[in-house]
Order: C-alpha cells, then structure tokens, then sequence
C-alpha cells in the first residue's frame, strides 16, 4: 500500500495545474520518483502521462491505482507496470486478471499475486507452477484440481524443504 500523503505544501505543488506544463511535468515527474503515490495528488493529464505513471509504479506498483482508467486498461501499459512491479496488477483493470500473460508475469514475482488470478488461471498448470516455484504459500490459490497435481504439490514442498533449510544451523 502507498505511505501516507505528503505534506499539505506538495500537495498544493503538485495539484497546481497554473504554471506551464513542462513545470508540472518537471515537478510531477520528481515527486514520483521520489514517492510514487505522490500521484494520487497530481493533474489528471498527469495520470495520463505513460512516463510520469510508469515512474511512479517503479517506485511503488500500487501507484497504478491513481493512473487514469485508460491507462490501466491499457494491456500493453500493464504489463510494462507488471514488469516494474507485481504490485501494480492488483490495480489494474479487473478483466485484465484473466490475461494470462500478465497474471503469469506477476506470480513468476511473487507467487501470492495468485490469489489475485483470474479463476481460469487458477487452475492453469504452467500459472501455478509459476506461482508455487516462487513461493509454496502460492499452494491454497489453485484450484482444487492443482491442489492434487503430482507436479504441482511436488513443486511447492521443494519451495518449502529449501525455504525451511535455510533456517537450519550450518553447524548440522
């Protein structure tokens, strides 16, 4: 989740929409390299710039929440967001949690973006392969039929022995 906002002056600074544009793109575009949720507080025609939002979500993916609806709509746009950050899927628009590629680019991240899948890619091997050879907490996200995959159980439980392993004394 994003942090809190800023101060009452950037607030002001960056919803000022009376300087030139170059200005406010200037000063947007510091404010979300600094803090990419500063964009909640920023022009519309800012939220709409591809740059400043992909900025943003390179610091923070829930950031993509504040882009304009178009943008995250915007398959192509996603999944470069994605790509930054596995975060920013959560807020993208709902039919694209059923992109396979998308989906498949954030659980090969984090494995929990799962639970935020699409049902269909829920009970989709190669998707919760990916998802379950990140993080076996991936396991309870997949359908129940890939709850009971050989492959699939084999995969999470190696996740598992070597997530466990590493707590183990090197002195054993």
């Amino acid at each position: 989740q994003c942090r809190p906002p800023p101060s009452e002056a950037a607030r002001t600074a960056m919803a000022a929409e009376d300087g030139s544009s170059d200005e406010e793109r200037s000063r947007v575009l510091a404010a979300v390299q600094s803090d990419g949720c500063a964009l909640r507080h920023a022009s519309k025609a800012m939220r709409s710039d591809r740059e400043i939002v992909l900025e943003a979500v390179r610091q923070d993916g829930s950031a993509l929440q504040y882009a304009c609806d178009a943008l995250r709509s915007d398959r192509g746009f996603v999944l470069d967001a994605v790509l930054l950050d596995a975060n920013a899927l959560q807020h993208a628009a709902t039919e694209l949690t059923a992109d396979r590629e998308l989906v498949l680019a954030a659980v090969e991240q984090d494995g929990l973006f799962l639970q935020d899948a699409a049902p269909e890619l829920r009970a989709d091997r190669e998707v919760v392969l990916a998802a379950v050879q990140q993080t076996w907490d991936a396991l309870p996200y997949a359908s129940e039929e890939l709850k009971a995959d050989r492959r699939v159980v084999i995969a999470a439980m190696h996740k598992l022995r070597r997530a466990r392993v590493r707590f183990v004394s090197h002195s054993l």
